[in-house]
């Protein structure tokens, strides 16, 4: 997985594997998913970033146990 916010265009974009992307899809206003062939979801674009996030650039990762 990787995570890349781009301060220029405001736009965080978390990318889940790298696959083709066969669509995308703005499923709310300023959020896109991309989807691969398998109909799985790549990556997640969110635009006006910092309006959602509260530090762009710090980033924090947890793995449940």
């Amino acid at each position: 997985m990787k995570i890349e916010y781009d301060k220029e265009t405001d736009s965080l974009t978390i990318i889940f594997r790298k696959a083709k992307i066969k669509e995308s899809d703005e499923v709310r206003p300023g959020m896109i998913v991309d989807f691969g062939y398998d109909g799985g979801v790549v990556s997640i674009e969110i635009d006006q970033a910092s309006k959602v996030v509260e530090k762009t650039s710090e980033i924090q990762f947890a793995v449940a146990e």
